[in-house]
């Protein structure tokens, strides 16, 4: 089963793929990124291959300025495959203006060939789960 050192590094490994996303650096993305990788948040679920994701990032209109993890747990499933789960407060740039984003994530790793990749990332908007907090249109 896994171990401490294990779990050191997978939670490096998930602070590397944001560092990633704050730098813009596809490569190491891709890297860290399962072929497809399954991305599920407000927008649906996706199943993303490579090429899908240089794009996603070369074209995004947003940027990420920094993040935060907090509350970070892992849960070892087998050797081979751990999951990451944290809150994450996200301060972004999105069609030109800031904006501070705090979500609940969660990475599925799956280890191939020695190394980990990102299989599976979760993210959801934290708030009230029957949406209360949301603005309601008459």
């Amino acid at each position: 089963m896994a171990t401490a050192t294990i779990e050191t590094e997978l939670v490096e490994l998930e602070k590397e793929y944001w560092q990633s996303m704050k730098d813009k650096d596809v490569e190491t993305a891709l890297r860290l990124s399962a072929e497809p990788c399954i991305l599920t948040g407000a927008q649906g679920v996706s199943r993303i291959d490579h090429a899908t994701y240089r794009k996603l990032m070369t074209d995004a209109t947003w940027s990420l300025v920094d993040f935060e993890f907090a509350d970070v747990q892992t849960q070892h499933i087998t050797d081979d495959v751990v999951v990451v789960a944290y809150k994450v407060t996200e301060k972004l740039t999105v069609d030109g203006k800031p904006l501070t984003l705090v979500a609940n994530d969660s990475t599925t790793w799956v280890r191939r060939d020695g190394q980990w990749l990102c299989a599976v990332h979760t993210e959801a908007v934290a708030g009230d789960p029957y949406g209360r907090d949301k603005k309601q249109s008459a």
